[in-house]
């Protein structure tokens, strides 16, 4: 089945300069090789983008930075949450009006506990609050980070008010049976792995394919396993190109994933402002990051 948002999505990550901002150009210039490298989309300001640790009107400069550098919005999936309604409204008729295909947006993340009916209130308000008929919202199921999981009770209520508004969700959460059974009880909802190694079986359970972090490293690996997943004749190009990314995502979490991540881009982008990160993250050691720049040699030896 298709989906409005489907196929291999990075969790863009976002450099750094030395003052605190994010680097545009490094930005664009990272968004065009991940594309040519085999994205379908991008997925800017999530939790690989350090959304959460940047304010709304820098979110927005970046969006709107990556369009005019080139990258087409119909390939953007930026991040619009924030616990305020208001700030959510604003970022998200933000990234419809730029022509965004789609915005992934978490549940309220301060207020634990709030239960189906407030975060069905908080959903809802967002979404007539834009009121926009181009609007295509990505929930975010990351309950690790968030601390506020998304039921299946909650996705059946918003899809039956929202049907085509609401189209996605984004499960970080590595529960492949949770992954699945979305996959079975909403087949018109794109179920997209937030964890590599489980693309390839929420793909086989009928899913929309992934939006991840290992994707700012190995897009390639991941386009080859979506393109060739089906066919009995592929299956071991599929499984050297699982094995490929599954190497790197165990790399990239070695230490703190995100400095990590980071650290792994700046050496194969071949700029070190790359291994900056916002608080409160803190940048890996030069002893770490030599340990994992020689592990990536490794693995492409």
């Amino acid at each position: 089945m298709n989906h409005a948002i489907q196929g291999v999505h990075c969790a863009v990550a976002t450099p750094i300069a030395a003052d605190g901002n994010p680097e545009f150009g490094l930005l664009i210039a990272h968004c065009r090789a991940l594309l040519a490298e085999g994205c379908h989309g991008l997925a800017p300001l999530g939790t690989t983008g350090e959304a959460n640790s940047l304010g709304n009107g820098t979110r927005k400069a970046l969006v709107e930075a990556i369009i005019d550098g080139g990258i087409p919005a119909e390939v953007l999936v930026p991040g619009t949450s924030t616990p305020a309604i208001a700030d959510t409204i604003d970022l998200t008729r933000h990234a419809v009006e730029t022509g965004a295909k789609g915005t992934v947006v978490l549940p309220p993340f301060y207020y634990k506990n709030p239960g189906d009916e407030g975060l069905y209130r908080y959903y809802s308000r967002v979404i007539e609050g834009v009121g926009d008929d181009r609007l295509r919202v990505v929930l975010y199921h990351i309950p690790q980070m968030s601390q506020v999981p998304i039921s299946h009770g909650l996705i059946e209520r918003l899809l039956a008010a929202y049907p085509g508004i609401v189209c996605g969700i984004k499960d970080s959460s590595g529960d492949i049976d949770n992954m699945v059974a979305m996959c079975e009880r909403f087949p018109n909802l794109g179920v997209l792995a937030g964890a590599d190694p489980l693309m390839l079986p929420v793909l086989q359970a009928g899913g929309a394919g992934c939006i991840t972090a290992t994707s700012n490293l190995r897009a390639d690996a991941l386009r080859v396993v979506w393109d060739n997943w089906r066919p009995p004749e592929k299956a071991v190009a599929v499984e050297a190109a699982q094995d490929r990314v599954n190497a790197w995502r165990s790399l990239a979490a070695s230490y703190a994933q995100i400095p990590t991540t980071k650290s792994m881009i700046a050496r194969i982008r071949g700029d070190e402002t790359w291994v900056n990160v916002l608080p409160p993250h803190v940048e890996l050691t030069t002893a770490e990051r030599q340990t994992v720049w020689d592990q990536m040699a490794d693995l492409d030896g």
